[in-house]
């Protein structure tokens, strides 16, 4: 089934292709079909693609079996080239066994899939109940669930996914490592997290591979070809069926048998396949309890250490390389304990005595302990400032302000100690540990120099960010503010507009330089930008609604009233039931002399937003202005009537 097999894989990845195309071209396209977007469900409320995908991939699980992980997965297809490629060079990956980190994708399963929702619905409000305040500061507070909302259909394709440069290293580490040291299907046995749930489905599903016992001669050529590491012959022996839940319905053992032994068809599930029908199956499995246990822990350290490491690790890489971490020091301390120990094709160990290979292998070892260790004290770092962070109660208006007095001394002096933690977690060039930077800490580094009045190091840092990651919205308006404050006006302004040349879609930075361009007089430049938010790409109803407002006040404020009244005519074409801006409409039709139409403009203010008792009490006001004294004694009556009632 190999060529079939990878055939699907090709024509997959082709659609893949088509997809990507298609994006680049309309600017739109159907959301990631990848099961990790089910998270955005889960946490956002996102109905999205991948969602629905991995939904009706566990479901076809429950009843054909593994075979979208067999058939269908971009990782498998990934291992199994990686496979074909060595044995084309003579390197043929064995299994590695263990009985704990088996454990793995279903504990990475449940922390993708289930901890956000247990974290929001049970543990978050039960810490708050219980004043753990500082506990649920560690675990990190969950937003409230906003819903669910449709998200099938993206304009941002390729905002969920790794850059290139972790793309990369991530395909190298969970395809070609994770099979010479783990095994052909290494990633799916010790790391994928949606194995995790497929594993035990499978146990369930009445598909499964079954076996004419009258045909089979029990010759083993089924196990010798499976790549999933199970073992065929053994288990159609003893249960008429595989029961593996490692199986993954690639049928490569189907096809090889010499006598048309084997099938997939339907029978009882895994779960009720009883006892043996000979003796049970022993498991051979490659470590002692104690270096289970030993091993374990590395697992867990290392994935720690090296999940989000300096902002570029997914999670699932970091237990890419947590798990040929595991096997490097394992093979490494058996290299120096025991006679004779080989890997693969090179011999680490002969009578006893080091070989030059074994050599490089325990550096290799030495090079995985020391890296992790590295790796975990930043990590450590980051932490132990964010736990102090956290007790920095300062508002931006004080930090920025820096009014005397207005920051306690208990406040800068947790900010200082926090700032030590994250300083030490940057880059060496800043004097840090790190090899980079991590944006995270850089970020709340330069929040805390500000908090401490230290408004240079502050620019310095948000700077360097923007470098390496691209300008965001946030960091761009607190670098203007921040050059503004000391003084530099001019470059605060060209700050914004380099921002706002790199992405035009920075809403933020640009209501800020509209207002800083004002506050210069430089009323035709903010109407400029102003103007182009108006003109962006394919904007949202509603973003282009406001977009008109904030135009329409600018123009409003250079005298250029009736084009105001036409921007905001627009906007509220756009968006009819929007109050405030039928609200700014009313207000410009009445500046232009326009009066019948404001007092219509404002009334439909009021009724889209009939709670307010303020948007009653403008209208009476208005009202009262044009002489309708009966219509105006009507809204004001009903301002009243909500006053008392919020009272």
């Amino acid at each position: 089934m190999g060529r079939r097999r990878a055939a699907v894989f090709i024509a997959l990845h082709l659609v893949f292709i088509g997809h990507l195309v298609h994006w680049r071209l309309a600017g739109r396209t159907l959301s990631p079909v990848e099961p990790s977007e089910a998270m955005y469900t889960l946490e956002r409320g996102w109905v999205n693609a991948g969602a629905i995908f991995f939904a009706l991939a566990l479901l076809a699980t429950l009843i054909f079996g593994r075979f979208v992980c067999g058939w269908a997965c971009h990782l498998a297809a990934l291992q199994d080239l990686c496979g074909w490629m060595m044995k084309k060079i003579g390197v043929r990956p064995k299994p590695f066994r263990s009985r704990l980190l088996v454990w793995v994708p279903l504990l990475a399963g449940l922390y993708m899939f289930v901890w956000p929702t247990f974290k929001r619905v049970a543990l978050a409000p039960a810490l708050r109940a219980g004043g753990f305040d500082g506990a649920l500061r560690v675990i990190g507070e969950p937003p409230p669930f906003p819903g669910f909302s449709n998200h099938l259909v993206t304009d941002g394709f390729w905002d969920t996914f790794a850059t290139w440069p972790v793309a990369i290293p991530f395909l190298l580490i969970c395809g070609f490592a994770t099979v010479y040291f783990l095994g052909a299907k290494g990633f799916c046995t010790y790391g994928c997290p949606y194995g995790g749930f497929f594993a035990p489905l499978e146990q369930l599903a009445p598909g499964r591979i079954l076996v004419d016992p009258d045909k089979c001669h029990q010759c083993g050529h089924c196990t010798a070809v499976c790549t999933s590491n199970v073992r065929v012959h053994e288990q159609v022996r003893e249960f008429g069926m595989v029961a593996d839940p490692g199986c993954m319905k690639c049928m490569d053992c189907v096809s090889v048998c010499p006598n048309d032994a084997l099938r997939f068809g339907f029978a009882r599930p895994a779960v009720m396949k009883g006892a043996p029908k000979h003796a049970p199956i022993r498991r051979t499995y490659d470590l002692t309890w104690g270096e289970e246990v030993a091993l374990a822990a590395f697992f867990a350290v290392a994935f720690v250490a090296w999940r989000g490491l300096y902002g570029l690790i997914p999670m699932l890489m970091a237990i890419g390389i947590a798990g040929c971490s595991v096997f490097v020091v394992w093979k490494a301390w058996r290299a120096l304990r025991d006679e004779n120990v080989r890997i693969l094709g090179a011999q680490l160990t002969r009578a006893g005595r080091l070989r030059p290979a074994g050599a490089a292998f325990v550096a290799l070892a030495a090079l995985a302990v020391v890296a992790t260790a590295h790796a975990l004290t930043l990590r450590v770092e980051r932490l132990r400032g964010g736990m102090l962070d956290a007790r920095v109660a300062v508002s931006k208006a004080d930090a920025f302000a820096q009014t005397p007095g207005a920051i306690p001394d208990a406040q800068r002096d947790l900010a200082r100690r926090a700032l030590r933690h994250y300083r030490r977690a940057l880059a060496l060039d800043l004097g840090g540990w790190g090899l980079a930077d991590h944006p995270e800490a850089a970020t709340r580094a330069a929040w805390l120099h500000a908090v401490l009045g230290e408004r240079s190091e502050a620019v310095a840092l948000l700077r360097r960010l923007d470098d390496r990651l691209g300008v965001a919205d946030a960091r761009a308006v607190d670098l203007a503010t921040l050059l503004a404050l000391d003084g530099r006006e001019e470059e605060a302004v060209a700050s914004l507009r380099e921002a706002l040349r790199l992405d035009p879609d920075l809403p933020a930075a640009r209501d800020t330089l509209a207002r800083a361009l004002e506050q210069r007089g430089d009323l035709a430049g903010a109407i400029e930008v102003r103007r182009a938010a108006v003109h962006e790409n394919d904007p949202s109803p509603a973003r282009e609604s406001r977009a008109r407002a904030a135009l329409a006040a600018a123009l409003m404020r250079a005298g250029r009233l009736g084009e105001a009244v036409d921007e905001l005519e627009r906007a509220a074409a756009l968006t009819p039931a929007d109050a405030t801006v039928l609200n700014d409409l009313s207000v410009a039709l009445y500046l232009a002399g326009r009066r019948d139409e404001a007092a219509r403009w404002m009334r439909a203010a009021a009724d889209a937003d009939p709670d307010d008792p303020e948007r009653w009490r403008r209208l009476g006001q208005m009202l009262t202005q044009m002489g309708w004294s009966e219509e105006a004694a009507a809204a004001f009556a009903e301002a009243d009537r909500l006053n008392a009632t919020e009272r």
